[in-house]
């Protein structure tokens, strides 16, 4: 898997995606009375696992990022570890929930140096630095986010895409993709072979980085001397989308007959695999029980909204009150890298209005 130049607000902010994946990241190392050290910034901290021992102060850290909630205590990575000393846990008590225990296994670790030029690697690294300034950065044009690089979109125009370069990633909004001799599409990889150089204002949120081009520019670029033009860059499939979000909630109950259902993905989902895999019924136990000869149809339309990675499905009548209503995702909806979503199930109660 390849490593991710990324920073410590996007690792805290995104544990899931960032979760088993060799990254690189710059920080401030400091340790503890009791051996533990940490690299934080002006976005937070993250521990330190270290084989050997890291320089105090600012540093470049490469290794792989864990977000612990998503490995079980017998997990072999963890046999070697003091999970009391290392991680401050009992490994009799609870386990921690997604993103509150996480931690760096440093693979290597070395003083790091400023930058010698805006690069989309260096604002990603050293977000701060360059906040609210303007730089000019070249890279790969990535669509949106057809290549998984980042794990979430800002959704702040119409036209929102990503830019590669090397191990880095970042968005751009406010500028449509399109210029003297090129018109690049958001959803077509055919066009990844393309690079851009563009001009914008470095801005950040919710953990991601992003160009604000609105009073910029964006051209054609060449692409580095050792990236063949007529081939877009590729990388290792990132991991599997799932829900990390529904409503209603699984067994809610008293469920207004009137609502929709909305599901939020982890990743970006490519909308042309939803089409007749999201299916929708009453529990056929209920109607048995009731006499009824048949179970009444349910009839709903979906809309995938991509720039928060949300599916809405929408009832075309108010649902039946008093029943059970299951909800299916089916196999074959896949990220837009191919990577298949796992089969999910909804089940909630209605309510009597």
């Amino acid at each position: 898997m390849s490593r991710r130049a990324t920073n410590l607000g996007a690792l805290l902010a995104y544990p899931a995606f960032y979760h088993g994946r060799p990254v690189v990241v710059i920080g401030n190392v400091t340790t503890d009375q009791n051996g533990r050290a940490r690299v934080a910034d002006d976005n937070g901290s993250v521990q330190l696992v270290l084989k050997s021992s890291a320089p105090d102060g600012l540093d470049e850290i490469r290794g792989e990022f864990w977000d612990i909630s998503r490995l079980k205590p017998d997990d072999p990575r963890l046999s070697t570890l003091d999970l009391r000393k290392t991680f401050n846990l009992d490994p009799d008590g609870p386990w921690p929930k997604a993103g509150e225990v996480t931690a760096i296994v440093v693979a290597s670790a070395m003083p790091a140096s400023a930058p010698p030029a805006p690069s989309i690697r260096a604002v990603v690294l050293h977000p701060t630095r360059y906040l609210d300034q303007k730089v000019t950065v070249t890279g790969q044009f990535s669509g949106r986010n057809l290549l998984g690089d980042l794990p979430d979109a800002p959704a702040r125009s119409r036209y929102d895409f990503v830019l590669r370069s090397a191990d880095a990633a970042i968005w751009v909004i406010n500028m449509r993709p399109k210029g003297k001799d090129f018109d690049l599409a958001l959803d077509a990889r055919i066009d990844t072979n393309r690079w851009l150089t563009l001009r914008g204002t470095v801005q950040q949120g919710r953990g991601l980085q992003w160009i604000d081009a609105e009073a910029g520019s964006l051209a054609l670029a060449r692409p580095p001397a050792d990236t063949p033009a007529e081939e877009p860059v590729r990388v290792p499939a990132g991991p599997p989308p799932e829900v990390v979000f529904s409503t209603p909630t699984e067994d809610e109950t008293d469920v207004a007959t009137s609502t929709s259902v909305r599901v939020q993905f982890s990743r970006d989902v490519d909308p042309a695999t939803i089409k007749g895999r999201v299916h929708a019924s009453y529990v056929q136990a209920q109607s048995r029980e009731r006499g009824e000869p048949d179970t009444p149809p349910v009839n709903f339309t979906t809309q995938y909204n991509a720039a928060n990675r949300v599916l809405e499905i929408r009832f075309s009548a108010p649902l039946e009150r008093f029943r059970t209503l299951k909800l299916d995702l089916l196999e074959g909806i896949a990220g837009v890298d191919g990577q298949p979503l796992k089969p999910w199930t909804l089940t909630f109660a209605l309510g009597g209005a």
